[in-house]
């Protein structure tokens, strides 16, 4: 599943429980997105996450599903991504959900389809920090570290630096992409438009973008190309 995921340098990241005209979802399909990520922090259904998969069958993109509600775990995905928050003192975020859903499901899960992503969380006035209690006043040292412990120490495919909802700092972006070594970097948050996305793509393996599609759909197109025309600065 690593394979899956290492040519995506732009992803779009589809929430179940905001809405989203055909129109609008046929623009994001056909933009030249590397792939589709369905996930939120809130409001995530059976229903609602059945209904937005069942859309995006009609387009020839991998579809990822960020597990983040058991209940809204839906099978029909291409891949399966598994979010453990490393920077935040409540064990359910990193260990402790995961135990109960294999508990649950146990032979049903589908091993070889699942990727798990190191989430570091670090706006803390997003829904994620306050779901999770993540400390997200760490300094640029601090995130670096969490980093490589999910690169060198976990091993994880994926390091995820989660801004939701404001453009991150590029010095701590910087500074955890020369702590990561092997893990694919993904940066998300606050992308509304090109020159944001330039700046996170020239730092990161995989940029998504999310919130903006919601406000400004035609704005959310416009960085698709330039994330892909972006070269990353640390190779």
């Amino acid at each position: 599943m690593r394979q899956l995921i290492q040519p995506w340098r732009h992803v779009f990241k589809l929430d179940p429980d905001r809405e989203l005209g055909d129109g609008e979802l046929d623009e994001i399909c056909r933009s030249g997105t590397d792939a589709i990520l369905v996930g939120g922090s809130s409001g995530i259904t059976y229903d609602n996450t059945t209904k937005l998969l069942s859309r995006l069958r009609r387009y020839e993109l991998p579809c990822a599903l960020e597990v983040s509600e058991l209940e809204a775990a839906v099978p029909g995905f291409d891949l399966y991504m598994i979010p453990m928050v490393l920077n935040t003192p409540h064990t359910d975020w990193i260990l402790g959900h995961h135990r109960k859903a294999i508990e649950r499901f146990g032979s049903l899960i589908p091993w070889e389809l699942l990727l798990t992503e190191g989430y570091i969380v670090l706006n803390e006035n997003s829904s994620v920090a306050r779901l999770t209690g993540a400390d997200t006043g760490l300094s640029r040292r601090a995130a670096a570290a969490y980093a490589e412990i999910a690169d060198k120490l976990m091993h994880l495919p994926v390091v995820y630096l989660e801004y939701s909802g404001m453009f991150g700092s590029m010095e701590v972006v910087r500074e955890v992409r020369e702590s990561v070594e092997h893990s694919q970097l993904f940066y998300g948050g606050g992308i509304t438009g090109e020159a944001e996305a330039e700046q996170a793509a020239a730092l990161c393996d995989t940029v998504v973008v999310g919130n903006i599609i919601y406000r400004d759909v035609q704005q959310a197109l416009l960085t698709v190309q330039a994330v892909k025309k972006t070269q990353k600065t640390y190779i």
